[in-house]
């Protein structure tokens, strides 16, 4: 998918209203799927997602995206593993489902 991508306008986007856009769009992705987020782009801070399961608040994480080394965008963990490209929603919203044990609604 990578590979696929084509250079579009929102990539040059600075980058915290980047993260914003993209972190808005995965936490559409998870609200079909049962998960609650929330984004936080508090002033002067890096943009966040907190994602939560429902079902039990205490299964929840902060997600954020931010380019690699590469220069490629991804969606991230707190503690600095990828998830999925920025480009890949459905892969980086499953991983999350599954990470957070609550049953996807969009496909299950």
């Amino acid at each position: 998918m990578v590979a696929d991508r084509a250079a579009g306008e929102d990539a040059t986007l600075p980058e915290p209203q980047r993260a914003t856009e993209l972190l808005d769009q995965l936490a559409g992705e998870l609200a079909v799927r049962g998960l609650t987020a929330r984004l936080t782009a508090p002033a002067g801070r890096v943009p966040s997602l907190h994602v939560v399961n429902p079902r039990n608040s205490r299964l929840a994480e902060d997600v954020y995206a931010a380019p690699a080394r590469d220069g490629l965008w991804w969606f991230w963990w707190p503690w600095a593993e990828r998830i999925a490209a920025d480009d890949d929603l459905p892969s980086a919203a499953a991983l999350i489902v599954k990470v957070l044990g609550t049953k996807d609604r969009a496909h299950g």
